[in-house]
């Protein structure tokens, strides 16, 4: 599996949306990385990954994920943090393996009980043929790149550098209505209930989030009363990517106060990592 692992200091596994590809989160990976060591990667079938997919392992594949990572990383410990989709993949990743979470950071996340609305059932009857409506649709995130980048000249030239790497890392229609498919088989609700990890909400604005609701991020809040709440200004759903810095200045402290035991990372020999592996653990 292909791991990016870019930064010093406490460690935070940082997982990508439904979307299933880390590089959308860049921004943010570039500012965490600067305070701390940020592992990621993109889902395991996505076909940069490198990783395992099983299709009658499922939604698991993802979970197990953030353990491989883990231990290709050398990290024993280390805060976990779930972007939408990747909240969830986080959320059972400390419900099954508490001993290797420090604390839990989910980022606009969907919440156990989610499933998909009347929009994304829609787009879900045929994915790959009605994804150029899809993409059409997204237009709708501008008045949230607007928000977070007063002045029109800005808010262009984000809304331009946001849409061309997403034209650079495509994403598969498919592989996304695959994984909202996969969610009808997770039931995690008992398992979570009874956790005690230190956990950070993140979400922007509830006016702004098109995508998730707030309220629905908020069901952990609910779930956990011990968990922290930090609201983001002037972002909704991708303000880890509109505003990085504001992202990271949240997210950081939380790490830093939380680290886990890391181990020392290991040589570049011992570690054989094959070449992508080294391009990517450079990114930053």
């Amino acid at each position: 599996m292909q791991i990016v692992d870019v930064g010093s200091g406490a460690p935070v596994i940082l997982v990508p949306g439904i979307q299933g590809r880390w590089e959308w989160m860049k921004p943010a990976v570039d500012a965490l990385s600067a305070r701390c060591r940020v592992v990621t990667f993109s889902l395991a079938d996505e076909p940069t990954c490198g990783g395992r997919f099983d299709a009658a392992h499922g939604f698991d594949c993802y979970v197990d994920q953030i353990r491989e990572a883990m231990d290709l990383a050398g990290i024993s410990k280390a805060v976990v943090a779930g972007v939408s989709y990747g909240g969830l993949i986080a959320a059972a990743f400390a419900a099954h393996n508490p001993a290797r979470v420090s604390g839990l950071v989910l980022v606009s996340a969907i919440p156990p009980r989610w499933s998909p609305d009347t929009r994304a059932r829609f787009y879900l009857r045929a994915p790959r043929l009605l994804s150029p409506l899809f993409i059409l649709n997204s237009l709708r995130m501008y008045r949230e790149i607007a928000a977070a980048t007063p002045g029109v000249l800005r808010s262009v030239a984000t809304s331009l550098r946001h849409g061309m790497n997403v034209l650079t890392h495509m994403m598969s229609p498919g592989r996304m209505a695959r994984r909202v498919h996969l969610l009808g088989s997770v039931k995690l609700d008992h398992e979570m209930a009874g956790m005690n990890v230190p956990t950070l909400i993140v979400t922007g604005e509830p006016a702004l989030d098109m995508v998730v609701p707030v309220r629905f991020t908020e069901e952990y809040t609910r779930l956990w009363p011990h968990a922290e709440r930090v609201t983001i200004a002037r972002t909704g759903h991708i303000g880890l990517i509109t505003r990085p810095d504001a992202f990271a200045e949240a997210v950081a402290p939380f790490v830093e106060r939380h680290a886990g035991v890391r181990l020392t990372r290991p040589e570049q020999s011992r570690r054989q990592p094959d070449t992508t592996q080294v391009k990517e653990q450079k990114v930053g």
